[in-house]
């Protein structure tokens, strides 16, 4: 039997070239996420949790799908879709959180009913790994809306945010409130809408509320490190400031030390935002993408959703901003100090060496003054003691009887002694210079 080559390798089409290895990663990547169909009346149940591996999420997946008796899902897949009893459930696996969407039949009249009475399989939602980030309770109801005097009931007296929504085709109201039970309630009435685009809007509303609630995350650690990058702007300003007092490397190589020191202190404190500023500033660009495609329009009144964000959450966003401008332009300060502070202790090493090099060249002029002066002592005793050598020899000489007198060839040996021994010194700093 002839083994079916792999779709990498197959052609794309008869006569086609093969197809990229990635191509049917890709091609899913693309529909990876479809948006539900939900039809009123009913209610949404939304979790956000953050958790660190899908794989324990995955294993919760596949006991739930084996308690309700229903396939379990790719261990690969991070976006899982599963009915159970008329309920769907809506798995999505994202960079740092998970998000479960629970869409239940509506029961009985309330707009709201306690989490505990909304059919949830709660003793598997307990056990769910990760922290709650997000808890949102959205009830889409059909006929009319209900009134403001219930509005108000529903939402215990706090301010409404409502609009209109998709073309004016749908209304939404909500307090963006956790209530007693940390849920967000939303009300949605979808009009004529069809279950396709109530799914298409139902699910921008979740992901508002989400990814506003994770670009918040970077707020409470932009208010923890900015006592410490204060601090450290102070203690800039006074190193700068006693830079120019300085006067002896010792004070300056201390200054150098605490601003090593310093900036030791802010690479530990940028070492912790960069990811959350990051993550901040790309969650907050998906909350303002979401509005926008809701396509408000204004209810007499009341605040629509962008205004609400715009009010709340864009202040959060340019704390965040701006703090990780100072943390740049501070790092940026250090980097500028320090090398100043490298070129002034150059610049005075360089000085004092330039002295050292100074002193050292006069001790050797003077040492050089002084083997002069020892050579001309030296061929002084040198001629002192060849000339006795040359008076010893004409003493022999005498002796043996030639006419020789001492005093003249001693007398006459010295200039010749002195004069070869001079010119033989002469040759030897020549030699010396040449090499």
């Amino acid at each position: 039997m002839s083994q079916k080559p792999a779709r990498s390798q197959a052609a794309a089409f008869a006569g086609g070239p093969p197809v990229h290895p990635l191509f049917d990663t890709l091609a899913r990547e693309l529909h990876a996420r479809p948006y539900g169909v939900v039809a009123p009346p009913a209610r949404v149940i939304h979790l956000a949790l953050i958790s660190g591996h899908s794989a324990d999420e995955q294993a919760y997946l596949t006991q739930l799908c084996a308690s309700q008796g229903v396939p379990a899902p790719p261990t690969d897949a991070s976006h899982v879709r599963l009915e159970y009893d008329s309920a769907l459930l809506t798995w999505e696996r994202h960079a740092e959180f998970s998000t479960y969407t629970f869409v239940l039949p509506w029961r009985g009249e309330a707009s709201f009913e306690p989490i505990a009475a909304a059919g949830l399989p709660r003793d598997w939602i307990a056990r769910l790994p990760g922290e709650m980030i997000v808890a949102m309770q959205l009830a889409l109801v059909a006929g009319e809306p209900p009134s403001q005097i219930a509005m108000a009931k529903l939402f215990e007296g706090r301010s409404i945010v409502g609009s209109l929504a998709a073309g004016a085709q749908a209304e939404l109201w909500s307090d963006f409130h956790p209530d007693h039970e940390n849920f967000v309630r939303m009300i949605v009435h979808s009009g004529n809408m069809s279950p396709r685009q109530t799914g298409r809007l139902v699910q921008r509303l979740l992901e508002i509320e989400t990814y506003a609630m994770m670009a918040l995350l970077t707020l409470p650690l932009a208010r923890e490190i900015t006592p410490a990058v204060t601090a450290i702007e102070q203690t800039l300003a006074g190193i700068a400031e006693a830079t120019t007092s300085v006067e002896t490397l010792e004070e300056e190589q201390g200054l150098l030390r605490r601003l090593s020191a310093l900036a030791a202190e802010l690479a530990t404190l940028a070492a912790r935002a960069p990811y959350r500023f990051g993550a901040a500033r790309a969650y907050h660009a998906l909350v303002q993408k979401r509005i926008e495609e809701l396509r408000e329009q204004r209810i007499e009144g009341r605040q629509t959703v962008q205004e609400f964000m715009e009010r709340r959450l864009s202040p959060a966003m340019r704390t965040c901003e701006t703090l990780e401008q100072r943390l740049e332009s501070l790092s940026g300060r250090v980097a500028r100090a320090s090398d100043m502070l490298r070129t002034r202790i150059d610049v005075t090493l360089a000085a004092q060496n330039r002295d050292l090099l100074r002193s050292m060249n006069h001790r050797a002029r003077l040492q050089l003054r002084l083997q002069q002066t020892v050579e001309f002592l030296s061929i002084a005793a040198i001629t002192y003691y060849a000339a006795s050598l040359v008076g010893d020899l004409a003493q022999g000489a005498a002796a043996l009887g030639y006419a020789v007198d001492e005093r003249l060839v001693v007398a006459g040996a010295v200039p010749i002694i002195g004069g070869l021994l001079m010119a033989g010194l002469w040759v030897f700093h020549k030699w010396l210079d040449r090499g």
